[in-house]
């Protein structure tokens, strides 16, 4: 039995759909992002383990830090806390309703939250690998309060952002639809970006680590996610109401 979903049942809910309805066609060119998210796994790792303990990029945080005053400061604050954890979680559920509002399709947004939620939390095992500390704050010139001492390589805030933008681009059938989300995102990811420099909470390496790993992670995410995951349930029920006819 084939784990892909039913083609023939996807290609009437997108139309149907519209909004978001890509997340569940076909995946075309598995192999090469299998293969893609492969290399840039081990690359973020690599690089990771090799500046760990080097502080090459910090000249760039004392630099963007210096901008940390005023209404600047104050935007920048206000991006890192918007994107914590628990904000984030909590912006992935409401958007995950939303999407479902708007689909009314519970695999839609299932598979949109996955994508998400697989490539964001994935992060955490590189964290806990390389365990890089974060830009010494008694060398900057505004350092961030309160001080964050958790690990600062790859940054989880710029690696839920990315997984957001990706995840939406890959929903969007139309080129057009994805140019444009595409564009407006590497806006959104480079403005979180920066704001997470000019806070002095994480070296541009960091950003750099996490905007690559969303890039590669959140497709192969959504390619395990919707055939297998999916496919499996789909096929379950199939069988279970093959048996249910078997039994009258």
């Amino acid at each position: 039995m084939s784990l892909a979903p039913n083609s023939s049942e996807e290609s009437r809910l997108s139309a149907a759909r519209g909004l978001l309805g890509a997340l569940l066609a076909p995946t075309t060119h598995r192999a090469r992002i299998i293969w893609t998210a492969g290399v840039g796994i081990v690359l973020v790792l690599i690089v990771g383990l090799i500046i760990r303990t080097s502080r090459w990029d910090f000249a760039v945080v004392q630099f963007f830090n210096g901008y940390h005053h005023g209404a600047v400061g104050s935007l920048t604050n206000a991006v890192y806390m918007i994107f914590e954890p628990v904000p984030a979680i909590v912006g992935t559920v409401v958007l995950t309703g939303i999407v479902l509002a708007l689909t009314r399709n519970l695999r839609v947004a299932s598979t949109f939250a996955a994508t998400i939620a697989a490539t964001w939390l994935s992060l955490a095992v590189v964290k806990l690998i390389v365990h890089r500390l974060r830009p010494d704050s008694a060398l900057l010139p505004f350092p961030f309060s309160p001080a964050q001492v958790d690990a600062s390589y790859p940054s989880g805030h710029a690696a839920f952002v990315t997984a957001l933008v990706v995840t939406i681009v890959l929903g969007l059938a139309a080129r057009g639809s994805r140019w444009v989300a595409g564009i407006i995102g590497a806006l959104l990811i480079l403005g979180v970006g920066t704001a997470l420099v000019v806070d002095g909470v994480h070296f541009p390496s960091d950003v750099i680590a996490s905007i690559v790993w969303g890039i590669v992670v959140a497709p192969l995410a959504r390619t395990i996610w919707v055939p297998v995951v999916l496919g499996g349930l789909v096929g379950a029920r199939l069988r279970r109401g093959r048996d249910a006819r078997q039994l009258r």
